[in-house]
């Protein structure tokens, strides 16, 4: 940390007073948003309010970051600038691009239906239509052959998408994803159409540039113009790689209508951009590019699925194993389109899984008919009649602001628990889940990205569940559960109403919802209730 501060100053001339930590993302790299005075009030002479410093882990990676930068700031591309750098290339300041992510920004215009509202889609169109530049940078007029080349030497951790690494990922695939899941297979057969698929992937090979991580969340929305993080992976490749990676992102969930809108608004650009190059290379055309560009899609969807097999199936994080579902979906489309036929045995293996995946879905749906079932039979039951009891048990489950007190029990009966949630990161210190709520997706996905509210909601199902169980047997009627946290917006919100849910489906017992701070109301009636 002192290096941040020396850095600071030496910029600046300014002795460092703010510096709060940012939320991380997929690296060990630690982001933290610095400011000599209260950014919110005052400027730095010439300097912006607030930057943002980065610590790593890897000098390598750092270097590549900083060069990448300044690269695409020599090309007018809209990346933060790199300000200062430690002598070891461990720790350097960056321009301060906010907290909405493009990611985010869509959460928020998202339609009750799904669908995309006109912001949401002149945000996407404005973000790909700067794909091409980036690109294409590597070719432009003022670079030779060999210095195009000479500049991929400074990528990491390799110079480009090569078959080292197309097959790294298929078997990262295979390994992480296909074994983890229980999906069997002939290993040689299945080897033998990933040496067919990495041939066709590496046939067409130019000296342009692959972002390698280009989608929503690594877009920064500031000022309603995007700017592009993340790139210190980008390394020479072909075009397709960063389209499909973008608009097949998982969570995205974007419709065939907005991919192919965007495909065409890619290829506009595309094609305007390659006029100004000399020598022109030839103009795309919208079939030829798209059979070709589903191939990658197949590619990113395999490699996705490796790392969600790693860190859902194996780590056991629910994020990354509540958007599997979602992948397989993507995998199924491209197996009706066609684009597993050049590789027949691929293509079967891709079929298991699919079958794999419906069987399972059947199963979660029988289970939930199951508990609804027990749900029934626990409000038909007339053991409570027998005990001489009045009715079945109503469990009221609360979200609050400590700031606001505690919720009263109205019911006279006092007990139940109040659990605070405020030990948990806190997504209400970021700019861009601020208006939100943890009913939201983008805070439920922030919240389970890091495990710590899964391990915090292990211990209070625990407790709860034995209370209820035991609350049944005795034919009590009433128990309140309240969650705080220091607004009662995000924390607090998120585990009342997945305790809530948990209840319910466990113990089909009727539930009231109550997120005070917010005006939620909401009750989950045993189906019995409702015939």
């Amino acid at each position: 940390m002192e290096r941040i501060y020396q850095l600071y100053k030496a910029l600046t001339g300014h002795e460092l007073q703010g510096i709060v930590p940012l939320a991380g993302a997929g690296s060990n790299r630690r982001y933290f948003r610095v400011s000599a005075i209260d950014a919110q009030t005052s400027t730095l002479d010439s300097q912006p309010s607030t930057l943002i410093a980065v610590i790593g882990t890897n000098q390598e990676e750092n270097e590549a970051f900083i060069f990448w930068s300044r690269y695409f700031k020599e090309r007018d591309l809209s990346v933060p600038a790199v300000l200062a750098v430690s002598e070891d290339k461990m720790v350097y300041l960056q321009e301060d691009c906010g907290d909405l992510s493009l990611y985010a920004f869509l959460a928020q215009h998202r339609q009750v239906d799904g669908s995309l509202d006109v912001e949401a889609l002149d945000a996407l169109k404005a973000t790909i239509r700067e794909l091409p530049r980036f690109q294409f940078s590597t070719l432009s007029p003022q670079l030779s052959v060999l210095n195009s080349q000479s500049v991929f030497s400074h990528s990491f951790p390799q110079q480009e998408m090569d078959r080292t690494s197309v097959m790294f990922d298929l078997n990262y695939f295979k390994y992480c994803f296909l074994k983890l899941k229980g999906v069997e297979f002939n290993e040689f057969n299945l080897q033998q159409d990933f040496e067919r698929l990495a041939d066709d992937l590496l046939e067409e090979q130019g000296d342009t540039f692959l972002y390698r991580d280009f989608q929503s969340r690594n877009v920064m929305l500031k000022g309603g113009k995007p700017y592009f993080i993340d790139f210190q992976g980008g390394r020479r490749g072909p075009i397709y790689y960063d389209v499909a990676s973008f608009l097949w992102q998982s969570s995205a969930k974007y419709s065939d209508e907005v991919r192919e809108l965007l495909i065409n608004e890619y290829l506009t650009a595309l094609n305007a951009h390659l006029s100004t190059l000399n020598p022109q290379p030839s103009a795309l055309n919208s079939q030829s590019f798209t059979q070709r560009l589903h191939l990658f899609v197949l590619f990113r969807i395999m490699q996705v699925l490796g790392a969600y097999g790693y860190r859902g199936l194996w780590e056991k994080k629910a994020y990354f194993a509540n958007s599997i579902p979602l992948a397989i979906q993507n995998l199924k489309k491209e197996l009706s389109l066609g684009t597993c036929e050049p590789y027949p045995y691929l293509k079967a293996v891709v079929q298991s899984l699919i079958d794999l995946n419906a069987q399972e879905e059947e199963e979660r749906q029988a289970e939930a008919e199951k508990k609804a079932k027990v749900a029934t039979y626990l409000q038909n039951d007339n053991t409570y009649l027998d005990k001489g009891m009045q009715s079945p048990l109503v469990v009221n489950v609360f979200s609050f602001s400590f700031k606001k007190g505690i919720p009263a029990d109205e019911s006279g009966n006092g007990g139940g628990y109040v659990f605070d949630c405020r030990s948990t990161h806190n997504p209400g210190r970021y700019d861009e889940y601020k208006p939100l709520t943890g009913l939201d997706q983008p805070v439920i996905d922030f919240l389970e990205a890091d495990g710590e509210i899964l391990t915090f909601l292990d211990c209070v199902y625990r407790l709860v569940d034995f209370h209820v169980a035991r609350f049944q047997e005795r034919g009590f009627t009433h128990l309140q559960i309240s969650f705080g946290c220091t607004g009662g917006r995000h924390r607090s919100v998120y585990c009342a109403q997945h305790v809530a849910e948990h209840i319910y489906e466990k113990y089909g017992v009727e539930v009231h919802i109550c997120h005070r701070e917010q005006g939620i109301t909401s009750q989950l009636t045993p189906l019995c209730s409702k015939l």
